[in-house]
């Protein structure tokens, strides 16, 4: 379902993947800044589009005032994540190498590991990386799907995340319904109104790109 809708976006309507991408990012940032205080802000950055999106979302979080860094231990050679990496680099993100002493020092987590297409069991060196995230005390904002979940099952292997906060992208996903932290916000302000009629998808207040549903 949610690969359709992208395929859908990007073919019936006419959007890009950098499109996509860059209004996704600027939800999850808007989302944090309605609820979470500047400070120093860790994005755990994947290989794929849900690590796009969190590159994407530390450009826009250093705008508004955040300090991000990023964990991004397998950085594809594809052009358009080494783009987004290059701004965020000219933005002075720093890409970091010890994610336990930097969780350690931030006061937020951004999980952008794994989006919806995520299957099976972690890889390493990911496996590593969840371990670490589930033992901290600081709040994690996922994007999209929690890491470690099955976009339709949730976290049926006991491996994934636990966010204080979820940031569902053009619609929640079936795995939402099992979320129990204590913000939920809807973002990725971009399907057109026979989609966002069918799909259910609330209204957004005035020129917000994001809305809180829980």
């Amino acid at each position: 379902m949610a690969q359709s809708i992208d395929a859908e976006l990007m073919t019936k309507h006419g959007y890009t993947i950098e499109q996509l991408m860059e209004l996704a990012g600027l939800s999850v940032a808007a989302s944090i800044a309605s609820e979470y205080p500047k400070g120093k802000v860790v994005l755990c950055i994947g290989p794929g589009n849900n690590g796009g999106d969190g590159l994407v979302a530390a450009r826009h979080l250093s705008h508004f005032g955040y300090q991000p860094r990023l964990y991004y231990p397998v950085q594809p050679a594809k052009d358009l994540y080494q783009r987004l990496l290059l701004q965020c680099q000219t933005h002075g993100i720093a890409v970091v190498a010890d994610l336990v002493e930097e969780v350690e020092a931030c006061d937020l987590v951004v999980d952008a590991l794994f989006g919806f297409s995520f299957k099976g069991a972690v890889r390493a060196p990911f496996d590593e990386t969840l371990a670490t995230l589930r033992a901290i005390n600081k709040p994690i904002v996922s994007v999209d799907v929690p890491s470690g979940w099955d976009v339709e099952l949730g976290n049926t292997l006991g491996a994934g995340l636990s966010p204080d906060m979820l940031v569902s992208l053009t619609a929640p996903k079936l795995c939402a319904k099992q979320f129990a932290g204590r913000f939920h916000y809807l973002g990725g302000r971009f399907a057109p109104p026979d989609m966002a009629s069918e799909l259910g998808i609330p209204q957004y207040p005035d020129s917000s790109q994001c809305v809180r549903l829980l």
